[in-house]
């Protein structure tokens, strides 16, 4: 059974249904099995031109071509309303959350991603609750049989961003970080080789002990059971979606049905990893606003789209009259159905709810208990979406606070307050805030908003 890797270091898999069905090293994602090339995991920012993202070079470079460009002066409207947003979370969130998922669905601003899906996931309140206890697992040296996995894993994700393509650099120890502080956090669960691209897409946007948290929260509130030994959950879900299916487009599913091609065959990599080694790059982002925001209905909605768009025509599915080329295609999707605009706007107009998911979840689960029995691993249900995590959760306005890590002393007379009514005294030793940002292209402009926040 093969798996070789892609210059994107994402990898290939033949035969997945029958990997996932079976014990032992199966949860590794094939990370004994991956051979790679000599030069991947090698620093290239020094030769090649750097794109928007920090890529390389790889599948997931920016190429620029029919990609959404957004006037500046329309990004800063954004950027000061979501600015707003964040300064009163729990309000938005209680009382105007289709707003908050109107503003996902456009696309959260770069300089301010990181920081959104910090609260969207609940991530940021799970930061100060737990104060100190990431550090604590930095400091612990972890489970050899998780820490040798992971170690062998660092230099395949996305081994051509630039904060990744050193061996040993600082991105590749957050990652470590990360990881190994989740085997800590869930030793019953371990590691997943799947994890490791979720860590290190959350590292291009957020400090470690952010990202940790946010990985907490996607996996046993947005996705839980998905990275447990048996690998149940992704199972159950890829019928969910087969189930789907035949409502979003009846003509795929007759064709894959009539080919015998299992869910877990085509859309294993496609939810384990929400999309983030499938999609091109600012596709990936657009679709991680909304499914942070909207729940797991988002990477069903995706995956209809992609399989209704490359078989669901009679012409479409003509061109693939076997298993192997239906799986040619589906491994190969054509670039035109995977781009901004066309995949967000398909994948808001798709009629699929998540009281359609939950209604087919309780019938395949019926099917599964059937054929299979309960369920081995007893996963919490899943919360769908940020406002099914606030609810649940109700945080404390504390924990919601903006806190700036960078301070300035400013000991000009001058400083103006264009908000607040401050005493010409009292101005002279006012503090100067700088909100931190991961976007060197927008760190200017959060700069000069953030007063605001």
């Amino acid at each position: 059974m093969a798996e070789t890797e892609r210059d994107d270091g994402s990898i290939d898999h033949e035969g997945s249904a029958e990997k996932l069905t079976s014990n032992g090293s199966t949860r590794s994602f094939g990370s004994d099995a991956v051979t790679l090339d000599s030069d991947h995991g090698t620093d290239t920012s020094g030769e090649k031109e750097v794109d928007k993202y920090g890529f390389t070079g790889g599948s997931q470079q920016y190429p620029g071509l029919n990609a959404e460009e957004i006037p500046s002066f329309v990004l800063r409207e954004r950027e000061s309303k979501w600015l707003e947003m964040l300064d009163s979370w729990d309000k938005w969130m209680g009382k105007k959350h289709k707003k908050v998922k109107d503003r996902c669905q456009k696309g959260i601003p770069p300089s301010l991603r990181g920081r959104a899906w910090l609260y969207l996931t609940g991530g940021k309140v799970k930061v100060q609750q737990n104060k100190g206890k990431f550090q604590e697992f930095e400091a612990q040296p972890g489970d050899p049989k998780w820490v040798d996995i992971i170690e062998r894993d660092l230099h395949r994700q996305f081994p051509f961003h630039e904060m990744f393509s050193a061996r040993g650099g600082h991105g590749q120890k957050d990652l470590f970080s990360v990881l190994k502080a989740y085997t800590l956090h869930r030793p019953e669960e371990g590691y997943c080789q799947a994890q490791a691209p979720i860590a290190a897409l959350l590292l291009m946007h957020m400090p470690a002990e952010e990202a940790f948290w946010v990985l907490v929260q996607i996996c046993e509130k947005y996705l839980p059971g998905y990275y447990s030994a048996g690998l149940e959950a992704i199972q159950l879900d890829g019928e969910i979606l087969y189930g789907l299916l035949r409502k979003a487009s009846p003509v795929a599913h007759r064709h894959l049905k009539h080919h015998k091609v299992e869910p877990i065959m085509y859309m294993t990599e496609w939810f384990m990893c929400a999309f983030s080694r499938t999609l091109p790059w600012v596709s990936v982002l657009r679709v991680w606003d909304m499914f942070l925001c909207e729940g797991v209905k988002i990477l069903f909605r995706v995956g209809l789209v992609l399989l209704k768009c490359a078989l669901g025509s009679s012409e479409k599915v003509k061109a693939c009259p076997g298993l192997y080329e239906t799986m040619q295609r589906l491994r190969a999707i054509p670039p035109q159905y995977m781009q901004e605009t066309f995949l967000v706007r398909e994948t808001i107009d798709l009629s699929i709810s998540a009281k359609d998911i939950e209604k087919e979840h309780r019938s395949q689960l019926r099917r599964w208990r059937e054929t299979h029995g309960d369920l081995r691993c007893k996963s919490p249900p899943r919360m769908h979406g940020a406002k099914a995590v606030m609810t649940a959760d109700p945080p404390d306005r504390q924990d919601l606070r903006q806190r700036p890590t960078i301070v300035e002393e400013s000991s000009s007379p001058e400083v103006i307050d264009d908000k607040r009514d401050v005493p010409k005294t009292k101005r002279k030793h006012r503090k100067k805030r700088i909100s931190p940002s991961r976007d060197a292209d927008n760190a200017s402009s959060l700069q000069t908003t953030s007063a605001n926040a």
